[in-house]
């Protein structure tokens, strides 16, 4: 036989009950929030490396000569420039060696706002996130790793990841000096400045252009992003 039925209103105040009976457990464990932030604290200052390989385990020019040979072997092309200065005249040059339009679009970094850019006057220069529409795009990246050619770029205000993924082109900029032998050693100093800055939203690698061979193994460059990745490497290592 059927139960009498229950009222709309009824299964109304049941559903609220559900919903305030499950706020009620969760503030119950509140008092566990520290000791989870002290679980991933300790996690975080105990962090074991992974295997480091031999390859990028070399110092000074040659970590930046292996970086450039291990870019160009995924279709980056790399230019070494003395100093920062010369960074509007290299991008210039850039643009009209692939004819491209003199235009750029970049963030907000303060390294490359600042730049002498009165010496690449016919350049005119965008602020903020790509809308999708830019050929070209510069970004100032965190670190290099020389071991594969990679690039890391952190998200922000400085520089935004819409710059690293809708372009055609995209410029990277990196100190010499940044580049590190392995991916552990970028690691950590991501892992030194969250102590003080916190950490990005997130942290882009990058090796070389955007590619696919997903139809018939053709390998198409461009294909999920920017078919062209130019990296000015500064100074000396």
């Amino acid at each position: 036989m059927e139960g009498p039925l229950v009222s709309a209103a009824e299964r109304e105040d049941r559903r609220r009950a559900a919903v305030f009976g499950k706020v009620r457990r969760a503030l119950a464990g509140e008092g566990e929030g520290e000791a989870r932030r002290e679980a991933v604290r300790e996690r975080l200052s105990r962090h074991k490396a992974n295997v480091i390989p031999a390859r990028g385990q070399v110092d000074g020019e040659s970590r930046v000569a292996l970086f450039a040979e291990m870019a160009e072997k995924v279709s980056a092309t790399v230019e070494r420039i003395a100093s920062p200065e010369d960074l509007p005249e290299a991008v210039a040059e850039y643009l009209r060696a692939k004819n491209l339009p003199s235009a750029l679009r970049m963030g907000a970094d303060a390294r490359l706002r600042d730049l002498p850019w009165q010496k690449a006057p016919q350049i005119e220069l965008k602020h903020g996130p790509s809308d999708g529409h830019d050929l070209a795009t510069l970004s100032h990246a965190f670190a290099g790793v020389a071991e594969t050619g990679t690039l890391y770029l952190v998200s922000g205000e400085d520089n935004p990841t819409s710059l690293n993924f809708l372009p055609e082109h995209h410029l990277v900029v990196i100190a010499a000096s940044d580049i590190a032998g392995d991916y552990e050693a970028v690691w950590a100093e991501l892992r030194a400045r969250a102590e003080k800055e916190g950490l990005p939203r997130t942290v882009n690698l990058i090796t070389g252009p955007s590619r696919s061979a997903d139809i018939e193994q053709t390998l198409l460059l461009g294909a999920h992003g920017p078919r062209a990745l130019h990296i000015f490497v500064v100074g000396k290592g």
